[in-house]
């Protein structure tokens, strides 16, 4: 038995990630922020009642980050090297009932800058005791979805029931469907004979005559509650959020919810929030996110993995659509910066070295988690994987009249680097695995190198095309590829790059990035972060957040900024603004447009010009100095 009154151990709550709480330091990868990783050990002694003989015991980690491996009184349990991915182990053999149990979780984040942002380090998403008998309901074993045909509406039902006992069973399955009220609507019987060891799914439908769907406006959810009995006697429950919705993609047209026409006006977030770190409290994502629909955007991409289920959660019940997406890397890895966003010697840590044995298990398990989800529109197989050179190369980055290209392409084709149609296959492979779990949804992916693509098959897998930074080959391939459907996967914050989503009625929408600034990715030190967001670490509206609201939201408003002129708009911490202004005349630099990060901000020296910008979606706007 362990001795958690010794000093080696700290108390601590979970979630937990202490990455966050450690020392910041120059030495340490730009890419994470300049916090540590390290290896770490959880331990906990819990006591299992004599009475729970009869049950199975589970534990459930919604998430480990990373390469984790659990013990139950010094039994393995497994390991998991992927820290975005919920899982579950059986601990029944090696508990012993009525005494206490040691769990033991180790976490091995010593390859610190193993990922291009903050990933946080340690049980950083809750964890779940589970007491189930030997026959239940799998893990995560009931799938609704809805199918709207005109005044026709089915709700498809798939329960998988486990049979963990050593006899033949016979069982029946209840499914009832309450509105939001709470009032049954629906439901259905269904008997069951598993053998020992079995797990059989039984598929069944409900008819529903004309439910409220569910939309960004009104987002109406229904509980899918499903009982199973034997002899009578009920042996397991469990409920799903669920409900009714439509949405369409269309190559010409873009995309429809509930067939009206809209654009998809998306923010892509990590999954930190700042001082917080990974472990981040529903309460701030909640307030997060009615900040982001205050400022009129719709939609958000979980760059680049799956997030807590906390958030998806929240998305149905406030009205948001997910991009939810898989991976950043598939089988080699990218450039991880280490001295500074972009500069410096890159290492090369990653996720890579676990690709090819867990990623089609990876990427079942976020689908089979998540699939319940009305706010889920697509999922995403990787997120720049294409990226030119980084790993990937094709002979057309060497330039050419011959390719289309006039100039080489970020240092031109390296025959030794691995080959761009490699990423085709894999392509196909992994949606073949999101298929088998949901057909319901498009499958897409981020596509950085859509140039470099265009000569694979990678494109042609996926059922929807993300552009990242692209805007300008959206003419030429709606012309070369007229049943692609294309939308903006990562896009700037810049006014053209929204014009080539609102004056072209073929690109679905765009993914600013990013929503809110977020640890990793930073420049040279003391830089912490990214911080291009729309909200700031603490969640508060930027000014980039007001000029934004100003171009989607359609409640009337109005913001007021200011900076020196000429001038970018942005703060220098390290000048005063006197001599920001005198270094920016001394620039030369000429401003051609107002900034969309003008601050509220009046703080200035007399005798200095400034700029003074409104943001505003008014059709009519007056500007008053002093009445």
């Amino acid at each position: 038995m362990l001795n958690f009154k010794e000093k080696i151990w700290q108390k601590v709550d979970l979630p937990h990630d202490w990455s966050v709480k450690g020392q910041l330091s120059p030495t340490l990868a730009s890419a994470t922020g300049y916090l540590p990783g390290g290896m770490g050990w959880y331990g906990k002694e819990l006591f299992v009642p004599r009475d729970k003989e009869n049950e199975k015991v589970y534990l459930y980690f919604e998430g480990v980050y990373n390469r984790s491996e659990v013990f139950i009184n010094g039994h393995s349990l497994g390991v998991r090297p992927n820290g975005y991915i919920s899982f579950m182990y059986e601990a029944t053999p090696y508990i012993k009932f009525g005494e206490e149990n040691v769990i033991q979780v180790r976490v091995d984040h010593s390859q610190s800058a193993d990922s291009r942002w903050y990933t946080g380090s340690g049980i950083y998403r809750n964890v779940w005791l589970v007491y189930a008998n030997p026959i239940h309901i799998a893990q995560w074993g009931v799938y609704a979805w809805p199918e709207v045909k005109g005044n026709k509406t089915t709700l498809h039902i798939e329960v998988s029931i486990e049979n963990g006992s050593a006899s033949q069973a016979g069982i029946t399955i209840i499914n009832e469907l309450l509105d939001d009220r709470g009032n049954k609507i629906a439901d259905n019987i269904r008997k069951l004979t598993l053998h020992s060891g079995e797990t059989n799914p039984i598929k069944t439908k409900l008819h529903v005559n004309r439910p409220q769907l569910w939309s960004l406006d009104s987002p109406t959810l229904y509980t899918l509650n499903t009982r199973v009995l034997m002899d009578g006697k009920e042996i397991d429950k469990t409920s799903v959020k669920t409900g009714f919705r439509t949405y369409t993609f269309d190559a010409d047209k873009g995309f429809a919810l509930n067939g009206k026409p809209m654009k998809i006006k998306g923010v892509c977030i990590h999954h930190d929030a700042g001082v917080l770190g990974a472990a981040v409290p529903r309460e701030v994502w909640e307030r997060r996110l009615l900040t982001l629909k205050e400022i009129g955007c719709n939609a958000i991409r979980t760059s680049h993995n799956p997030q807590a289920p906390d958030l998806y959660e929240l998305c149905d019940q406030l009205g948001l659509l997910v991009l939810n997406e898989a991976f950043d890397e598939w089988e080699f890895p990218k450039r991880k910066w280490l001295e500074g966003w972009n500069a410096g010697t890159p290492g090369y840590q990653g996720s890579f070295d676990f690709f090819e044995e867990w990623g089609e298990r990876d990427i079942a398990d976020m689908v089979r988690r998540d699939r319940n989800h009305l706010s889920i529109f697509a999922w995403s197989i990787g997120n720049e994987v294409d990226y030119p050179n980084d790993p990937y190369s094709h002979p057309v980055l060497d330039g050419g009249s011959d390719t289309g290209f006039t100039q080489p392409i970020f240092g031109g084709y390296k025959k030794d680097a691995p080959d761009a149609m490699r990423l085709g296959d894999i392509a196909k492979r992994l949606v073949n695995v999101v298929k088998q779990y949901d057909r319901t949804r498009p499958v897409t992916a981020g596509l950085a190198g859509v140039a470099m693509s265009n000569q694979t098959k990678y494109p042609g897998a996926l059922d929807i095309a993300g552009y990242n930074y692209t805007e300008s080959l959206y003419e030429a391939d709606h012309k070369n590829y007229p049943d692609r459907i294309i939308y903006g996967s990562e896009n700037r914050h810049d006014m053209e790059a929204w014009k080539a989503v609102r004056d072209n009625e073929y690109i679905s929408g765009q993914f600013l990035w990013t929503g809110i600034d977020y640890l990793g990715e930073s420049g040279p030190w003391p830089s912490r972060g990214f911080y291009s967001g729309l909200l700031d670490f603490g969640g508060f509206i930027k000014p980039r957040g007001y000029f934004r609201q100003s171009l989607w939201s359609e409640t009337p408003m109005a913001y007021l900024g200011t900076y020196p002129t000429p001038g970018r708009g942005r703060r220098n911490q390290n000048q005063d603004v006197w001599s920001q202004l005198e270094a920016e005349n001394a620039s030369g630099y000429v401003e051609r447009a107002p900034s969309m990060d003008a601050w509220p901000l009046w703080n200035y020296q007399e005798g200095q010009s400034i700029r003074v910008v409104c943001y505003t979606n008014a059709a009519k706007a007056t500007l008053l100095l002093n009445g």
